[in-house]
């Protein structure tokens, strides 16, 4: 089909991926997690998932798949699954941290004890520390040594794990200010069917994956008052543009808001039905209260917690950002949704691009 043959310099004539097996720690049992260690293994890497009990461990270890949260997706060979920090990281190369933001920062204090100093961490949590507003690999960097400072990557993309545990055709990023690191992560990664792109742009692309949940719940918010495809596309057109005012203030570049961590992957998260974030916003839109909503799902919908710390970044930062003003009113404040797609609707005319750093030819 052509996809297998565009996957670089390291496709052979057959078009597989030549690889060096790793030894590879997954922090994280949740869908994405579980899927970036399947695939991983997939690959003929000695891949561990990491549970932080012993009963989970048995119950993954003995159903060779995660039936509560990726049903349906076998766990390869060199796929395991333990409880111990030791034997899950201990001669790790690579470590993956999948977990949602909320408990991001004490998963990698539980198990930093046990990295080696020269392990690759790969942040693929797509959240924000509501406390704080700190970025995931800022939280990972505040929690582990100096060593691993220069080791710490984020990967993001339009990434439903689902479809990349069926082995659909994916692509995503990941970024490093190291750009060793980011070549190894994007290596061991790299499968004929997950193409991996690298980027220096840590803060655009960790952002991008972030914010982008924000605009998801009001898209999907926008499907469940049933307003068409006109008011979506605007919508999501308009909500990119909010999410790189932010990010460009926070330093990042605009050019990755446009990419695989910013449109890509908010056209995958707004439209999908896989998207946890777009089905939180619909039925916010039906009238069902956001609690029930939230204890009846399996997985974490980002975007809620996300919208609370974007709200306090963009405040610090001085960038006016009236979806997710209006998304935090929806969510926490008891706004009608009807009402809050008025207020946006009356809002003084202004020039498209506003906040983002106009192009200089050159």
């Amino acid at each position: 089909m052509g996809w297998r043959q565009d996957i670089g310099p390291r496709a052979t004539e057959e078009g597989d991926v030549n690889i060096s097996p790793v030894a590879a720690g997954v922090i994280g049992t949740t869908s994405w997690g579980t899927t970036l260690a399947i695939i991983m293994a997939r690959q003929g890497h000695s891949v561990t998932l990491w549970t932080r009990t012993s009963e989970e461990a048995r119950q993954l270890q003995r159903d060779r798949e995660n039936k509560r949260l990726l049903p349906g997706f076998p766990f390869p060979p060199s796929l395991q699954v333990s409880s111990s920090k030791d034997d899950a990281f201990g001669h790790a190369r690579l470590v993956i941290l999948a977990v949602p933001s909320n408990s991001a920062r004490s998963n990698v204090r539980r198990v930093r004890d046990a990295l080696p100093h020269d392990a690759l961490v790969v942040s693929a949590t797509k959240g924000l520390e509501v406390n704080t507003g700190l970025r995931i690999s800022q939280v990972v960097r505040e929690e582990l040594p100096e060593s691993l400072h220069s080791r710490i990557c984020v990967l993001s993309g339009p990434n439903l794990s689902a479809e990349v545990a069926r082995g659909l055709p994916s692509s995503t990023v990941v970024a490093s200010k190291d750009a060793k690191a980011a070549l190894e992560a994007q290596e061991a990664l790299m499968t004929p069917l997950f193409r991996v792109y690298t980027s220096a742009d840590v803060i655009g692309v960790e952002l991008a994956g972030a914010l982008k949940n924000i605009i998801a719940l009001g898209a999907g918010i926008g499907d469940g008052l049933g307003y068409g495809n006109n008011s979506k596309a605007a919508f999501i057109t308009r909500g990119l543009a909010e999410i790189t005012r932010l990010g460009v203030a926070a330093g990042a570049n605009p050019l990755t808001f446009a990419g695989l961590a910013g449109m890509g992957d908010l056209i995958a998260t707004a439209a999908s039905p896989l998207s946890r974030n777009r089905y939180v916003g619909e039925q916010l839109a039906k009238g069902r209260p956001l609690k029930e909503i939230l204890a009846s799902m399996q997985n974490v919908a980002e975007g809620v917690d996300t919208t609370a710390a974007a709200v306090k970044m963009a405040q610090e930062l001085g960038v006016e950002m009236p979806i997710t003003q209006a998304a935090y009113r929806i969510l926490f404040e008891g706004l009608d949704p009807r009402q809050a797609v008025a207020e946006l609707m009356g809002r003084a005319p202004q020039p498209e691009w506003v906040g983002v750093p106009p192009h200089t030819p050159t």
